[in-house]
């Protein structure tokens, strides 16, 4: 334990039970988020966190600065080094002793050891140990790396749930911290029988989440990831149990990104399924308020439109396909006077309700579709989560899909997952797992500021965010911006972690409470770290973690 400098308490600027300063030598390597030990009172000791570090001289102003280089030589040489030192602030984050009076001035400040920097931080008693990733304390010869776990339970619950990503497009790498973090979840499943964990993921994105059952085929990489997973206690392989969801196309690729070969390949080994909507299906016709959640609906008109629709009034008596259904639509958006049915809502509502609905109909046509065949290809993605089981992971192609059918297949899902944990499944409960987590990308797509109150995904995330945790629901949501997520939905997640982020962002409102320095380091994090904030941390964390150890595409 090297020791590195003494308390300084001045009139101005004394210890609190929040704060100390000291200083050090100018030499002495030192940044923020490293951890250090002062001596205190009863031979306790109390921990500090590096928030911010200054160098000072004896100095009075910048011109003696000016003045010492001979009136302004750059190439002068001062006879006389000036008195210099290095002023650190630092966050008290523990007492050996639980004892908080402020440290006293002139007391010895040293490095942690490794076991001081987990008892510092709150990692040395963790239970229901899951890896979050590693953190790297000091610099030089005194470096070490540190295994980071989070308590299970305060991360998918029951104790605490979800968890919120942010961060730059590209540079941030939210989704694979995501990845990492339910690769890890999984393991810890498949170790311990106790647990029971399924997975549903949203594939947004061309083809990244399509290949997580293969290996990375890197070399260079896997040799990076072995040694992190060894420490972290993970095995090294890619996801277990996986099952890809497409949507239905005759061709098999109009609604995905895919390539036919694989996608055959993996039908043919039920691997894969592509997923349908029948509109003779009532659960189905019921997610028709999911094609307009982005639609502002302030006289409740559209809802209307669809509760006189699932009831099989008028001329939607009978009705039992997808194009019977647009006929019908098209004739209630049409001026007559032969008939009055529905004609309790305008006619201006029904062409609006007709054009927002045909528009997703044409480009998605294939998805709506009249029964699932014979070959067991085709699947309703509800039937399918109602038979989720432990372990499992589904991921759900939903890449190619215009932005409504998206709101419209993960709304589904949401529901779904709903409908399997209130018990309207046939399943025994024992065989239905505890907790499902949700993965979604683009989380500001569905639960942004901007959308509207009426929208039901947006009521459905809400819904989960305050009530799936003891229904054991959990969401794993990714955005860009934090500050445009819904208060309701980021206030409810028990784990945030912050990716690189801009200068812009970090002024709003949800950077308010996080320190000056930590809101600079923001903007310049690499790929691979994060700042997380998790009930277990006495403080926030500067983490790492490794590569995916699955095929993924750049």
């Amino acid at each position: 334990m090297e020791t590195i400098g003494k308390i300084i308490a001045t009139e101005k600027q004394p210890s609190t039970i929040e704060y100390f300063t000291f200083w050090t030598d100018k030499n002495v390597k030192l940044k923020p988020f490293d951890v250090v030990v002062v001596d205190h009172i009863q031979k306790s000791k109390t921990y500090g966190v590096v928030e911010e570090i200054s160098h000072i001289t004896d100095a009075p102003s910048a011109l003696a600065g000016f003045i010492s280089s001979d009136f302004g030589q750059i190439e002068s040489q001062t006879y006389t080094e000036r008195i210099g030192m290095n002023y650190v602030k630092c966050n008290v984050v523990g007492n050996t002793k639980n004892i908080y009076t402020p440290v006293q001035e002139s007391r010895l400040v040293h490095l942690a050891t490794r076991d001081e920097i987990k008892e510092a931080l709150g990692l040395d008693d963790v239970q229901n140990k899951l890896p979050a990733g590693y953190i790297e304390m000091y610099d030089g010869d005194n470096k070490l790396s540190i295994p980071v776990h989070f308590n299970s339970h305060y991360l998918i619950g029951p104790e605490g749930a979800h968890l919120n990503i942010s961060g730059i497009s590209g540079l941030a790498a939210k989704t694979s911290y995501a990845m990492f973090l339910m690769k890890a979840i999984q393991d810890m499943a498949m170790k311990n029988k106790e647990e029971s964990v399924a997975f549903i993921m949203m594939n947004v994105k061309g083809t990244d989440l399509l290949s997580i059952d293969k290996m990375n085929g890197r070399k260079e990489e896997i040799s990076e990831i072995q040694p992190i997973y060894t420490d972290l206690g993970l095995d090294l392989k890619p996801f277990q149990q996986v099952k890809y969801f497409y949507p239905y196309s005759k061709d098999k690729t109009t609604y995905t990104y895919e390539k036919l070969e694989r996608i055959e390949e993996r039908l043919n080994a039920k691997q894969a399924f592509q997923f349908k909507y029948l509109f003779e299906t009532t659960e189905d016709k019921e997610c028709l308020d999911l094609l307009f959640a982005n639609v502002d609906d302030p006289n409740e008109t559209i809802e209307s439109i669809i509760n006189y629709i699932i009831a099989g009034s008028g001329k939607f008596n009978g009705v039992e396909t997808w194009a019977d259904f647009q006929k019908v639509l098209k004739e209630q958006s049409t001026p007559s006077d032969k008939s009055s049915s529905g004609k309790e809502i305008s006619v201006l509502s029904w062409r609006k309700f007709f054009r927002l609905f045909n528009k997703s109909y044409q480009k998605n046509g294939q998805m709506f579709t009249n029964g699932l065949g014979l070959d067991g290809k085709c699947v309703r993605l509800r039937d399918s989560i109602a038979n989720i089981k432990k372990n499992d992971v589904f991921v759900i192609d939903i890449a190619k899909l215009d932005e409504e059918s998206q709101g419209f297949v993960f709304g589904d899902v949401m529901r779904a997952v709903y409908n399997l944990k209130l018990g309207s499944s046939d399943r025994p409960a024992e065989a239905i797992p505890e907790r499902v987590v949700i993965f979604i990308d683009e989380l500001n797509k569905y639960a942004s500021t901007d959308v509207p109150k009426s929208s039901p995904i947006l009521r459905q995330l809400l819904d989960i965010t305050e009530r799936g945790r003891s229904l054991g629901i959990v969401l794993f949501g990714v955005e860009q911006f934090i500050s445009d997520i819904h208060k309701r939905v980021k206030g409810n997640c028990a784990t945030q972690a912050f990716g690189r982020t801009n200068a812009i962002e970090i002024t709003k409102e949800d950077f308010r409470f996080v320190p000056s320095i930590y809101k600079t380091m923001l903007t310049r994090l690499k790929q691979g770290e994060y700042i997380i904030q998790n009930p277990v941390f006495r403080s926030m964390l500067n983490i790492k973690f490794p590569k995916p150890i699955y095929k993924y595409y750049e």
